[in-house]
Parts: C-alpha cells; structure tokens; sequence
C-alpha cells in the first residue's frame, strides 16, 4: 500500500506524463520503474530512536567535540520557514555530526540526502527506520529516477526540512567541488513560498578518511562502503578532532522560478561562493597552506603569519590567531597521523598528498594558491 507521499508523487504533473509512456517504455514499464523507485526512496525518521542513536555510536561521536556557529540563523528560520540545508561534504562523519548539532540545540534534525552507497547491509535499516535518510544515486541519467527523485523530494519538502550536500559527495582533494543543481532544482519545485536554504560549512582539525581520500584525490569508482569503513577503523586509532559546523545567513528562494535555467544556476554558484567562505580555518589547514618539504619552525610561522594576514584581509572565518599557536596545534596531531615528522629542528613531509588535502580546504580562501610542499 502506497503511503500518503507517494501517492502525492504519482500525482505530479511532471511523474503523469512520465507514466504514460515515452523514453522507449510502455505505461506499464514506466509505472513499475517508478513503483520500484519509490519504494527504495520511502524513508522514515523515528525521532525517539534518532536522538538514542548517539550511544550506540558513541564510540566515534566521542572522538569528535562538535563545535557550532551562528545557530541563531538557524533557530530564527526555523519558527516560520521550511529549510533546506546546504554544507559542504569532507567525511562519513558529516551525517553525524551536522544532524546531531541541530538536535544539540533543540532543532529537529531534517531528513537527509545521502548516497546510496551507504545503504547496504544493516545500515539500510537504520537509514530507512530511524535516521530518516534518502538513499541518492549519484551520476545516474536514468529519466525514470530522475523524475521521481525530484518530485519525491519536492513532495518531503512539504512535511520535513531536508539536509544536503550540493557537491554531489564528498571531496576527495579537499576543495570545495562545484555544486550540482539537481537537488536544489528539485526542492523549488516544491513551491514553497516560506522556503530557505541554509548555507552550512563543516571544517574538522582531522578528518578520519583522511588518507583514504588524499590517495584517490579524484574519485575513480563507488567502493562498498563497508570496505572503507573497515579503512576508517584503521585510521580510528588515537583520532581525535573538533568539528566546526558554521551556518550563514537563510537564503530565500520560495520566488525562484525552477523552470529558469540561469535563476537555478546563480543559485547554485550564490551558495558556493556562501559554503566556501563559512568555512572555519583551522590550524592543521593553514599549517598545511605554509609547509614546506623541509622548513625550519620559526620559518613555518612566519609564513603562517602571512598566510593569516591575507585572511584575515579577505575576511575568512579564522579559528586562529597566529604561527607560533597553529604550529603548537597542528605539528603533534599531523605528526602522530604520520602526515610530517620532526627532525633536528626542522618540519620534514611524510605524507605529501595528505598534507595537500589539508591545504586545499582553505585554497578557495586565497588570493594566491599553489603547491608548496
């Protein structure tokens, strides 16, 4: 038996005329497409359970300090408006930490947008029971998936707020991708007049797939996500990091018009340029920004004193003040990850890819950007 949101979906304008037929399929082909997708996408947020969800995981949770920005806007928006999130994506660990800040400070947690890679096995269960996830596949053409994701989407937008990630995944070298418009295309065809976006920005000190991702820099294939949480487990040991979740001022998009091509895409480049400088610049980024192959302490500083100053001038969210306070920060963490080690006074690179990873999460900040080391 269908439920209420999928029946809404069978009855958009742009689904019915999928379902007469076209794209080389009979009605009947196409209606058992859509069916079968819809069953996949049907999800459901168990709230009591949710908020329960952070003993079980417990184990990674403690390993992270979550550290919110600006929840006023957040808070503000959320008495009179629907929200649609928008972050940044840096690790598994984001559809943790982002939904348990807003729970933290007594918003509901949206439902989220998340691949489909991370639905397998046991976790299908929890995404599709408690969690209130939405298993997206990423890169598909499929007509058939793409109509129905997007009026499913636009129809949960009509009972829930919803978190994504625009850039279509995470970033494998450390830059913030382009955003893609699919998503956001589907959520203002909503037509919610009290509809806003959210830019969002998540910055760690360490990110826990750090090396997993600096060593494929460009994602070349989906790997099953229990190999790479096997991977993560590995780089568990002795991890330990802050999480900055930084959220900037509501976009109001309930008069754009989806059907405007070039009003989807300003839209699209107006929240990365918003994503980009929300992100909070930390220690490990600027020290990995300054490093050399080989480079003297005080060196390092003076250079990460510069890297600051321009900054600082081009109005960066800075978590830092300072050389001399960002190597005390950075060096004992990078080092213990085997990222840099210290010899006879000097900061010598171990891990070049992995050091560069960490700089290119501050590139988009920069006047100059280049590799150093």
């Amino acid at each position: 038996m269908l439920d209420e949101i999928s029946q809404a979906v069978l009855a958009r304008e742009e689904v019915l005329k999928y379902l007469r037929g076209g794209y080389g399929e009979t009605g009947v082909q196409a209606r058992e497409r859509v069916h079968a997708y819809l069953e996949e996408l049907r999800t459901t947020q168990r709230y009591p359970i949710y908020r329960a969800l952070q003993h079980p995981l417990y184990p990674i949770l403690r390993k992270i300090e979550r550290k919110p920005e600006n929840l006023h806007h957040v808070i503000s928006a959320a008495q009179s408006h629907r929200i649609v999130y928008a972050s940044n994506h840096r690790s598994h660990t984001d559809y943790l930490v982002e939904p348990l800040v807003l729970d933290d400070n007594g918003v509901r947690p949206p439902l989220i947008a998340a691949g489909i890679n991370l639905f397998g096995g046991p976790l299908k269960l929890l995404h599709r029971h408690v969690t209130g996830a939405i298993p997206i596949r990423r890169n598909t053409k499929d007509p058939a998936y793409l109509i129905t994701l997007k009026a499913y989407v636009a129809e949960i937008l009509k009972r829930h707020d919803l978190f994504l990630y625009p850039e279509g995944g995470r970033s494998y070298s450390g830059e913030i991708k382009p955003v893609k418009t699919g998503l956001i295309h589907a959520a203002l065809t909503a037509a919610r007049p009290d509809l806003v976006i959210i830019p969002a920005a998540i910055a760690y000190d360490l990110i826990l797939e750090d090396h997993i991702l600096a060593r494929q820099r460009v994602k070349m294939r989906q790997r099953p996500f229990t190999r790479e949480l096997a991977e993560m487990v590995r780089y568990a040991v002795g991890y330990r990091s802050r999480a900055f979740v930084t959220f900037g001022v509501p976009i109001p998009v309930g008069d754009r018009d989806p059907q405007s091509r070039s009003d989807v895409l300003d839209l699209t480049r107006l929240l990365r340029t918003r994503i980009g400088a929300l992100v909070k610049v930390l220690p490990t980024a600027v020290f990995a920004a300054a490093m050399r192959p080989s480079i003297a302490r005080r060196d390092l500083e003076s250079r990460i004193d510069r890297l600051i100053e321009e900054l600082a001038a081009r109005r960066a969210n800075l978590g830092i003040t300072g050389g001399r306070e960002a190597v005390d920060l950075a060096a004992e963490p990078f080092e213990t990850r085997g990222i840099i080690v210290l010899e006879r006074g000097r900061f010598r690179v171990r891990e070049r890819s992995v050091l560069r990873y960490y700089a290119r999460t501050i590139e988009h900040l920069l006047v100059t950007s280049g590799r150093t080391h």
